[in-house]
This record gives structure tokens, sequence and C-alpha cells, in this order.
């Protein structure tokens, strides 16, 4: 190597030579502001038939008009929970063969990734009566997808299918096979497919009344390689917003609201179905009750962690930002001049993944806004997690902060007198389970009509519900 070329090589190291760089040096404290809340365990939900690993759940919901709260399991059970958390019922196998779903649930992220029930599935003489709504990472590859990628390898596809059901209040599901809608053609195992919600504070006379939200990953990969998330003629990268019961998209099998702020912008390429765009792993939506701002937490890539606000038409950063700093490569960002760019939308709140809180691979999940009264200690804050770690935090829902995680705090379980994350409490229910002691928590949230906060995992089964 001459003098001349190692200068030049040395000249253009400066921008990539921060990693491991920590945009917040400042840990978050692991005792100030601590709170501690009661849980009891409510529930256990079994393993799937053939399965030796405890269940993956996703997602828990009330479907507040039958009267039930339902859990999903990632290998394809969706079960019925009844209130009191005594009885565990299967609702559907979304992998059972006269379905032909073929749930591709091999791996951590891949499997039936989350549902929706309509907003009017217990209302008869509606058109919503009996429907939900499934979103499945499946090996069949078989048909034609509606949506691909820039490049990669088709490893499996993740498709959105609605299920009628003919009694909503029957124990288990007694409709037809299910009707596709969306089929995604998906070029990396990771980064699948993700939430699906209806806005729960939209009435039936608002213009979000029955209308599907999709949060929806990059592809894979790492680093969004084909660079979807910033690609409006791409579905990969966003937060879909659909009509699930209308006929106006390009198959004819749903509907794109035109309150949606690209269906009417004039460029065919750009898609009518994107909500908001810029995300990567978006795993969580959920809204405020009290001033109806939407927020999502989305896993960053190796360095920062999000919870950010929503918006119609919003852009996220990715992969121009991770959380508020210029993304440089998988193991770097910028940290100059963080949040300057004022067309973007940065986080209210993000973390560090070198803190000592947490493991490698940290994944934020949200999340819910506690606007109940129950847990006085928990009201009006916003709360959300660490995946594998298990740790619990929150910020105040009322003064949100700008970014950064100096207003972090955590939240911890009160397991007889003794403050433990989740990790602990479910590694110590291992022990007695006559397993290993899991390394993960998985974390994931949920939440009642009433308000109440359950906390889900994937390594011991068990449904904690916090209680005052």
């Amino acid at each position: 190597m001459t003098i001349r070329t190692l200068v030049l090589l040395l000249l253009t190291l400066p921008a990539f030579a921060q990693a491991p760089n920590d945009p917040f040096p400042k840990a978050i404290p692991a005792a100030e502001g601590v709170i501690t809340v009661k849980f009891l365990e409510f529930a256990s939900i079994p393993a799937a038939a053939g399965q030796a690993a405890p269940a993956r759940p996703m997602l828990l919901l009330d479907e507040s008009g039958t009267k039930r709260l339902f859990i999903n399991d990632m290998v394809g059970p969706l079960y019925a929970v009844s209130y009191d958390g005594k009885t565990v019922k299967e609702y559907l196998d979304t992998n059972a063969p006269k379905w032909g779903v073929k749930v591709q649930s091999n791996g951590a992220e891949r499997g039936f990734q989350s549902f929706a029930f309509h907003p009017q599935f217990s209302r008869r003489g509606t058109p919503g009566y009996g429907k939900f709504y499934t979103i499945v990472d499946s090996s069949n590859t078989t048909p034609t997808p509606d949506f691909k990628p820039s490049g990669g390898n088709h490893t499996h596809d993740s498709v959105l299918f609605e299920w009628t059901a003919k009694d909503a209040a029957s124990t288990t599901y007694d409709g037809e096979a299910p009707r596709e809608l969306i089929r995604f053609e998906q070029p990396f195992a990771n980064h699948n497919c993700g939430h699906l919600t209806f806005n729960p504070l939209a009435t039936n006379r608002s213009a979000d009344f029955g209308l599907l939200y999709i949060g929806f990953a990059d592809g894979g990969s790492g680093g969004d390689p084909m660079k979807h998330a910033q690609n409006l003629n791409s579905a990969f990268g966003k937060i879909l917003r659909i009509d699930p019961l209308g006929k106006n998209s390009a198959n004819g099998k749903y509907g794109i609201p035109v309150s949606n702020p690209f269906a009417n912008d004039g460029d065919d390429k750009t898609l009518g179905e994107i909500y908001a765009y810029g995300v990567r792993n978006p795993q969580r939506l959920f809204w405020d009750k009290k001033n109806r701002n939407m927020f999502m937490s989305d896993i960053g890539q190796n360095i920062v962690e999000e919870i950010s606000p929503v918006t119609s038409g919003a852009n996220l950063g990715w992969n121009i930002w991770e959380g508020s700093y210029r993304f440089i490569s998988g193991s770097a960002v910028n940290l100059e001049n963080p949040g300057s760019d004022p067309k973007m939308t940065y986080p209210v709140v993000e973390y560090g993944q070198l803190d000592p809180l947490f493991q490698p691979s940290s994944a934020a999940i949200g999340g819910l806004v506690y606007r109940a009264n129950k847990i006085k200690q928990l009201s009006n804050l916003l709360l959300f997690g660490d995946n594998p770690s298990g740790e619990i935090f929150y910020v105040s829902a009322d003064t949100l902060p700008k970014g950064g995680q100096d207003a972090m705090r955590r939240v911890l379980l009160d397991d007889k007198g003794t403050s433990k994350n989740l990790l602990k409490l479910i590694q110590e229910k291992n022990v007695e389970q006559g397993k290993p002691a899991s390394a993960r928590a998985d974390l994931r949230f949920g939440e009642d009509a009433a308000g109440n906060i359950y906390i889900l995992n994937k390594r011991d089964g068990v449904v904690r519900k916090l209680v005052p």
C-alpha cells in the first residue's frame, strides 16, 4: 500500500470510526423514580400441539361485545380467554391444514403475527359482523403477491386474511376458510409483517371507523439494503391503512381510504395504502385516550430503540435516521446534530442498546398510555418496554419528552414484597416448571376495555395482570 493510498483510506474513516458509539452515555437510573406494581398470574397459555417450547403470544385483545379476551400464539392458535382468566380455549388454529394458510413459524420472528376484530364483529346486521383479521408469515408462496420487494430472496410470504364467523359469540370459530386480502413477498427471514389494529377511539361516525392499520417492516436483512422505507412506491417499511370491507384496491379485495395522505396525490406509483413511512420494524401501534395521539414502537438497528408519534403522512426517518440520529451503518450513527431535519418525525423517547440494563440486541416494544386510575401510580403515564430484557419503563404522557432516554424510569413488579423485572419472574417460573431458565423475556403488553394491563411473554406461558 502506498503512502497516498493510506492517507486516502484514513481520510474516509472518521464517519465510520464511531463504533461502538453511544448517543446516550448517561445510564438510565436503576433505582431512581422506580414504580413498583403488584401483579397476579392471570392465565396460562398452553404450548401448541406438538410443540415443546412455551406458547409465543404476540397480542392480547378484548372483544367486549362477546365478553372475551383473545390471545394468539405465533405457531398458529388463537385462544379465547374468560374475563377471570380461568378458562382458556382454542378458538381457531390458523395453521390447521383445512385452511391452507401454512403458517411459517420457524425462527424467532416468523409466524402468526397479529390479529384484529372488526369494530362491528359482535353487531348483527352490520357489514363487519363476525369479521376478524389475521396476518401471518406463510410457507405457501404459490399465489401471486400483491406487493414485491426490490430484491432479495423469496423466503416466504406475509398474508393478510379476513375470517367471517357465522355466530360471533360461538365458543370456537364456525365460519368458512378465510378470504385473502393482501399478499406480500418477503425477501428475507427477518422483519416480517407486524401489528394489525383498528383505532380503538374511532366511533361509527368518525372517518377512521373500520379502517385497519398495518405496521409493516422494511423487508429485513440489515440497514434496509433495498431502500424500501423511504420509497413511497413500496409497501415495505410503512404503516398502511386500508378499508378491509372496500373494493377500490388494485386487486379489488380491499379499499383504499380517500383520507389516506397519498391516495389522491396525482402520482400513480405512490401507494395510496400508505399512512406513514420510514419505519424499520414497527411492533406496536397504540393511542392515547385523552388527546387521541397515536404512537408506535419501532425496533432499531443496533444503536437506538424508539417510541415515536405517528401522524398522517409522517416520515419517521428510517433508514436516513435511526431514532434522532443519522444512520451510518449497522453499528454506527452520527452523533452530530440529532433531530435536525424539520421534515422528519422524531421519537418522543428513545434509548441506547449499550445501557447496562439491557442485553445485546435490545428491542423496544410498546406500549400503552394508561389513563385509568385503578393503579394510581401508573395514571397518566406512557408505558413501554424492552423486549428481550423484560424491563418496563414509563414517561409522563402529559409532558412527553423530546427524545433521548433521560426521562425514562423503571416499572418493577412486586413479587411478595420483592421488586423484580419480568425476566426474573420468568426465570423463577421456568425453574418451577422444571425447565432451564430463559435468557430472554420477549415482552408484550395487552389492555382490556376496563383499562386493565396484562403482560405477555414467550418464555413461560404465563399471562400476568397488573393490579392495585
